[in-house]
């Protein structure tokens, strides 16, 4: 098939990969543009575009694609479809209708379930058992189209966003290989309005570690945050973040240190932080952490 690919982060670039090993012809990737990163502000081309580039595949990165121009270059590619994957534009309907077989979507959760733009921290936070991939025909409402095929997956007892963000990818890779050979088989299916639920962007004052809440609410928020923004606490005056962190059995004070092991008693229960980081430092273990910047037990927090 000949297809349009717009893609931006890390997780797209696996859906980009198997599209090109499928055989499909890759008439052009959409990007979002480069952006300054760095200290030097240099700027930085995107996971999708880089990718693409080592592929000798066209990319484009409008920074609009609701002109007139956009359009025109859109509708001249003559795609059979477009596969979107966590592009960050906003499609107008025109693009939309542009490609025979429209735009299809790869969202990350079982929708209508964590429509929007956190699914993988959200299904983590809210403590959900399984979560998924859904290839959905785009329409103008936000992950409101019709779904040609889910997949779902368990999410581990233990696994952060990035564990899980990384396993999602690669199914979302195949599922969506999957689907383009079936495409004349499938029949969409309307989602549900019941069991709607909206995944809103993480606001960095999420990530502020609240210890009178349950000792398991607590760690889905840590690894429903880990890496990116990262759920933190502050000591002296520094700012920690906790990457991960373990259930233990143990009670006292919301916030009190327990041991030199990193215990913490939450409002029920205590977690154990096991991987950590200061600011402006690298991320380290706790054993490494405490022998450079220890917290003694009894500590409040």
């Amino acid at each position: 098939m000949r297809i349009v690919f717009m893609g931006t982060p890390d997780f797209s670039v696996p859906v980009l990969e198997a599209l090109v090993d499928a055989g499909h012809e890759i008439v052009a990737v959409y990007s979002q543009p480069p952006r300054p990163a760095g200290r030097g502000k240099k700027d930085r081309l995107s996971p999708v575009q880089s990718k693409a580039e080592a592929l000798g595949l066209m990319v484009r990165y409008p920074q609009s694609v609701r002109t007139n121009e956009a359009l025109a270059d859109f509708v001249a590619l003559e795609a059979d479809v477009a596969v979107v994957v966590a592009y960050g534009l906003i499609l107008p309907q025109s693009i939309l209708d542009a490609p025979k077989n429209g735009c299809l979507n790869i969202h990350a959760s079982l929708l209508p379930r964590w429509r929007g733009a956190a699914p993988i921290h959200r299904a983590i936070i809210a403590g959900d058992a399984e979560t998924g991939v859904c290839i959905m025909q785009m329409e103008a409402g936000l992950d409101t189209g019709p779904v040609l095929s889910r997949h779902a997956i368990s999410i581990g007892e233990t696994e952060t966003t990035l564990q899980l963000h990384d396993r999602l990818s690669v199914l979302g890779a195949d599922a969506i290989v999957e689907t383009l050979a079936n495409l004349d088989q499938l029949t969409p299916q309307e989602q549900p309005e019941e069991g709607t639920t909206y995944a809103a962007k993480i606001d960095k004052a999420e990530a502020a570690i609240d210890w009178t809440k349950s000792a398991v609410e607590v760690d889905r928020v840590i690894r429903g945050l880990s890496p990116f923004p990262g759920a933190w606490f502050e000591m002296d005056g520094t700012r920690i973040k906790v990457l991960s962190s373990t259930l233990v059995d143990q009670n006292g004070n919301a916030g009190a240190v327990l041991d030199d092991a990193l215990t913490i008693a939450c409002g029920s229960g205590a977690i154990r932080l096991t991987h950590l980081q200061r600011a402006g430092k690298s991320a380290q273990d706790a054993g490494q952490f405490q022998n450079g910047w220890p917290i003694a037990a009894g500590t409040q927090l």
